[in-house]
C-alpha cells in the first residue's frame, strides 16, 4: 500500500495527538506575497502530475476535508485544485443525509462517490461526519434506524469501519489523504462577523452556525478521538493551521504534491509495432 508523505502536521500513528497542543498558526511564516508565489508553483506541479496520473490509470486520490464551519474548506479547494483539468477531478460536498442515504449503512452515501482510477476526488465533509456531528448531537442517532443491538460501542465500531474501509481503499491503489483545518475560536468568531457585516458574504452564514459554536469543546473531543483513532500510514490525517489562510492552502498543497511525486507513475508505454504504426501514420500525414 501506499503510505502518505511525511509532514511536521502528519498527526501521528500511535493515538498522542492532542488539539490542546495542535497550533491553529504557523510560527513565522512567509508573507501573503510569498505564500501567493509559492501556492502558484505547486499548483502548476499538480496539474501536471495529474495529467500523469489520469494517463497512467492505475491509482486514484481521495482527500477528505473536515473542519469546523469558517475554517475555510471551499477556499482551500479552490485554490489548491484551480490549475487541474476539471475532467481529472470531482469535488462532492456532503450535507444532511436524504432519506434514502438513511435507508442503507453510514458509509453508503460517501462510497457511490468514490473516485474511479486516474482521479482526484474531493470530499467536502464526509464519513467523518458520523463521528463527529453524529457524535456531538447523538440523537441524529435516531433517525439512521440502526437495529436493537447495544450502542454503547458504537463509536469505537465506527472508527473500526472507517480504519477497515481506508484499508480497503488503500490496498485497491485509491490514495486517503485527510485534512484537518485546524481553525481557532477566536478566528471563527472573526470570521462570522465579516459574514455578518459584508453583505456579499452573507449567504455563507447559517442559523445553525452559533448553535455548533457553542458546542465547540465538544466537538474538538470529537476531532481528537476521531484524528487519533483513524490516523494510519495509508490514510493519514494532517492537522493543518487554518488561522492563516494562504499558508493554509500552500500546506494542503505541498502535502498533494509530495504524495503525487511518491506514487510510480508513468505514461503508458507502446510496443514496438504500435509504435511502427505510428511511423506509419504520421508519414501519412506528412505527405497530404
Amino acid at each position: 500500500m501506499i503510505e502518505g508523505i511525511d509532514h511536521e502536521y502528519r498527526v501521528p500513528f500511535d493515538g498522542s495527538f492532542s488539539v490542546a497542543g495542535s497550533p491553529t498558526a504557523p510560527d513565522d511564516p512567509p508573507g501573503r506575497k510569498e505564500l501567493e508565489k509559492e501556492l502558484k508553483r505547486r499548483v502548476k506541479a499538480i496539474s501536471k502530475l495529474q495529467r500523469k496520473l489520469y494517463a497512467d490509470n492505475r491509482f486514484s486520490v481521495l482527500m477528505v476535508f473536515q473542519a469546523m464551519d469558517a475554517a475555510g474548506k471551499d477556499g482551500t479547494i479552490r485554490a489548491v485544485m484551480s490549475g487541474v483539468n476539471p475532467a481529472g477531478c470531482v469535488v462532492h460536498s456532503f450535507k444532511a443525509p436524504s432519506k434514502e442515504e438513511l435507508e442503507h449503512d453510514f458509509l453508503w452515501r460517501t462510497s457511490c462517490d468514490l473516485p474511479e482510477r486516474g482521479i482526484l476526488g474531493v470530499f467536502n465533509r464526509s464519513y467523518y461526519e458520523e463521528v463527529l456531528a453524529v457524535k456531538v448531537r447523538p440523537n441524529y442517532l435516531a433517525a439512521q434506524m440502526l437495529p436493537p443491538f447495544d450502542q454503547s460501542g458504537i463509536w469505537q465500531q465506527r472508527y473500526q469501519s472507517i480504519v477497515d474501509q481506508e484499508a480497503h481503499l488503500a490496498r485497491n491503489g485509491t490514495v486517503v489523504l485527510k485534512f484537518w483545518l485546524n481553525v481557532s475560536a477566536e478566528e471563527q468568531k472573526r470570521r462570522f462577523l465579516e459574514r455578518l457585516t459584508n453583505p456579499e458574504k452573507y449567504w455563507k452564514f447559517s442559523k445553525t452556525d452559533l448553535s455548533e459554536r457553542q458546542k465547540w469543546p465538544e466537538y474538538m473531543d470529537a476531532y481528537e478521538s476521531a484524528l487519533n483513532a483513524t490516523s494510519r500510514p495509508h490514510a493519514p490525517w494532517y492537522a493543518i493551521p487554518a488561522d492563516n489562510k494562504p499558508w493554509m492552502r500552500v500546506a494542503v498543497a505541498r502535502v498533494l504534491q509530495g504524495t503525487l511525486e511518491s506514487l510510480p507513475l508513468a505514461f503508458p508505454e507502446k510496443s514496438s509495432e504500435e509504435i511502427q504504426l505510428f511511423n506509419e501514420h504520421k508519414q501519412k500525414l506528412m505527405q497530404e
